[in-house]
Parts: C-alpha cells; sequence; structure tokens
C-alpha cells in the first residue's frame, strides 16, 4: 500500500550516519543523495532522511512511528543493535511479541531528532 515514508531530520549528515548503519541491518543501503535529502531502499528509495534545519525534536506524544519489515530476527536484534551503536535510544528491547490474531517479533528505537522506528517480522511466517 505504501510506496515509500520520510522522516525529517535536523542535520543531514548526522543522521545519514545514524540511518546508514542502522537501516543497513534490514538491507537497506543509501540510493539517492541530494543537497537536503537522502533516500535508502533495496532497488529504490523507500525511506527518506529531509533535513529541517531548526527542526524541534519530535515529542514522544507526537504518536507516530515508522515500522519497517525484516526477514529474520536476527535481523530485528541487529537493527536495534546498530541503533543504539549509533546513538539512538530504546523505544523496546527486541523480542516476541503476541496478540490475539499475530504474533510478531520487533523492537523499537528512537532516532537522534526523536523520530520512532520499529523492525518487525513474523516468525513462522
Amino acid at each position: 500500500m505504501l510506496d515509500h515514508v520520510s522522516v525529517g531530520v535536523n542535520d543531514l549528515d548526522r543522521a545519514a550516519r545514524f540511518y546508514e548503519s542502522t537501516l543497513a541491518a534490514l538491507g537497506l543501503t543509501k540510493l539517492v543523495t541530494r543537497p537536503a535529502t537522502i533516500g535508502f531502499g533495496k532497488a529504490y528509495p523507500e525511506f527518506w532522511i529531509n533535513r529541517r534545519a531548526g527542526m524541534a525534536k519530535i515529542p514522544p506524544e507526537s504518536g507516530v512511528h515508522i515500522c519497517l519489515r525484516a526477514r529474520t530476527t536476527s535481523d530485528v536484534d541487529a537493527f536495534h543493535a546498530a541503533a543504539l551503536a549509533a546513538g539512538g535510544r530504546s523505544n523496546g528491547a527486541p523480542g516476541l511479541r503476541p496478540h490475539d490474531r499475530v504474533k510478531y517479533y520487533a523492537a523499537f528505537v528512537i532516532d537522534l531528532d526523536g523520530n520512532r522506528i520499529e523492525a518487525v517480522t513474523f516468525p513462522g511466517e
């Protein structure tokens, strides 16, 4: 249903370093670099970061988060570890999250600007 998503960042170079290592765990690489935006993806840019100079940190109560699909639980673990190593914060350690209709394995992080990003996979799918 979605083609791509974008998040605002205050410092494009700093955010690029964060996302290069974090998204690599999910198989995404930097594909497009422009003066105020960078696109990451596998075959085409699916995840964009856009410089918003002077942007205030995103408040935790914003309710917005973006979820990216991972192939395996190991990829989710690597995503979480890479985000923390790059200066992000955990917003939910990797783990199984059983619910009524589906069980999934996910990890949640907060990037350097307050964007909330999740990686998810569905074991046994």
